[in-house]
């Protein structure tokens, strides 16, 4: 077992991928670095804290872009944007199986504030329209960094969403909703708290994401190969495009869920409502058991 969380992205790629298939675009040698980052003499990355190119998984050719936690926590900022960018775009006109995008990040760069604001706005227009020409995009998401701001808004525009229990997914991370609104209201340094709120466990009880996966990455390859095997069975491109109906499905369901939990104050209490009446004895860093109570008080 291969923890994904520990991996580099590029580690991340090498085990998800078909062995020898992979052809990076824009590596190090290119040399894309960041201009705004030089002039406030912050170190740089050569591939800008993002790794993107074309491989195989199970036979289907894919393109992929692997954010890299490791290096501004996975931030995005210009350059970055642009590669994601680039990517989707060329989704367009290679029609690949599927685009995977294994996201860490906390959202934008403040070094580059409107630069990188205006990239994650581009990202997720990009990544609609690929979406709208038939192709499915998958994101994987377990790293250290989880998914926060404009890239947990990535997250939930994708078709498909992976998680493992480590990873997080929110729009704000905990250190900004304590400074905005108090301890009182999160307390960041509670971080069994923090994984309850954020944590993929969490997430996978509310439906934010599809799949909960073991922080192993044979599982999040066997995840990705499942779920793009489940859109190439999808007869036309509007089975994958996102409508006006399912944003309309999708508003209702958040409007129903203020009514159903917004009195509660702790996701344990969350989980009870919606079925799990032994909260208390969800077992850690074991997905198989817990999946496993959620199907037993579903019958």
């Amino acid at each position: 077992m291969k923890s994904y969380l520990e991996a580099t992205a590029r580690q991340r790629i090498a085990r998800l991928v078909d062995a020898h298939t992979w052809q990076e675009i824009l590596p190090p040698s290119a040399r894309m670095v960041s201009p705004h980052l030089a002039q406030l003499d912050s170190p740089v990355a050569f591939d800008d804290g993002v790794v993107i190119g074309r491989a195989a998984m199970a036979g289907h050719t894919i393109l992929l872009a692997a954010q890299e936690g490791g290096f501004m926590g996975g931030a995005i900022g210009e350059v970055h944007g642009a590669k994601l960018v680039g990517l989707l775009r060329l989704a367009v006109q290679e029609r690949p199986a599927a685009v995977l995008l294994l996201l860490e990040s906390g959202g934008v760069r403040l070094h580059e504030a409107n630069a990188g604001l205006i990239a994650v706005a581009e990202v997720m227009r990009a990544l609609l329209e690929v979406r709208a020409k038939g192709i499915a995009v998958v994101v994987l998401n377990g790293g250290a960094n989880g998914c926060f701001g404009g890239t947990g808004i990535l997250a939930r525009c994708a078709n498909w969403l992976v998680m493992s229990e480590q990873a997080r997914l929110a729009m704000s991370g905990p250190e900004v909703i304590e400074s905005v609104q108090g301890v009182e209201e999160f307390d960041a340094r509670d971080k069994a708290l923090v994984w309850r709120t954020t944590g993929g466990k969490h997430r996978y009880v509310l439906g934010d994401c599809d799949a909960l996966v073991e922080d192993d990455c044979a599982a999040f390859r066997n995840a990705g190969i499942a779920a793009i095997a489940r859109f190439q069975s999808r007869a036309t491109p509007t089975a994958v495009a996102l409508t006006l109906s399912q944003l309309e499905q999708e508003q209702s369901q958040l409007a129903q869920r203020i009514g159903d939990f917004g009195k509660l104050h702790d996701p344990v209490d969350i989980w009870r409502t919606s079925g799990i009446a032994n909260a208390e004895q969800v077992p850690l860093w074991d997905c198989a058991t817990f999946l496993n109570m959620i199907a037993r008080e579903a019958k």
